[in-house]
């Protein structure tokens, strides 16, 4: 039976005008996705703990939505305003996680 998938891509702002300007690319992205089959939602995570790390949750009712998704036309367009600010003092700024419990 196909799990749920959690796509974590991890943005970074090191300041107020970089976190404005990450929020709007957010909500630009999440307009140009609304729709993609088999994308469940999505929603941006800020730490509490270091303001200036950020990350995009996404949900996806499978592993398959998501490649099939990833490996469109649109995936690079749709997602081209968060890329400035992908975290890169991160070794790889995303993760893909199937969801193995939740409650």
């Amino acid at each position: 039976m196909p799990h749920e998938v959690r796509v974590l891509v991890h943005q970074a702002a090191h300041d107020d005008e970089q976190l404005h300007a990450v929020r709007a690319a957010y909500h630009l992205v999440s307009k140009r996705m609304a729709g993609v089959p088999g994308m469940l939602g999505n929603e941006l995570l800020r730490s509490p703990l270091d303001p200036t790390a950020l990350v995009v949750v996404s949900r996806w009712a499978d592993l398959a939505a998501f490649r099939h998704w990833e490996e469109g036309a649109e995936h690079r367009e749709d997602t081209a305003p968060l890329r400035p600010y992908r975290d890169t003092r991160l070794a790889a700024p995303f993760g893909i996680y199937e969801v193995e419990a939740a409650y």
